[in-house]
């Protein structure tokens, strides 16, 4: 029996304040439940509830922690655009 790599999540958060986080998981109902509990990013801490807005599946750790960092270089404009697209 083969065991199953996770799949990686790269995903943006809108906090209470209005700003943006992005972050990576492996499992993200249980990341955003934590970011709401404040046992997360000590940045999320402090600016919950926050909202999912926009999510998307990587191949892979490196690539989702690649991907992130594209992300968080984005505009804000650009990443609230990310939000409108399904993936």
């Amino acid at each position: 029996m083969a065991t199953r790599k996770p799949r990686w999540w790269v995903y943006v958060l809108r906090c209470a304040d209005d700003t943006l986080y992005t972050g990576v998981t492996t499992d993200l109902t249980r990341r955003v439940k934590q970011h709401n509990a404040g046992t997360a990013a000590k940045y999320t801490r402090s600016r919950g509830p926050v909202e999912l807005v926009y999510r998307e599946a990587a191949k892979g750790h490196g690539p989702a922690l690649r991907r992130e960092a594209a992300i968080k270089k984005l505009p804000r404009r650009d990443k609230l655009k990310l939000g409108t697209t399904e993936n």
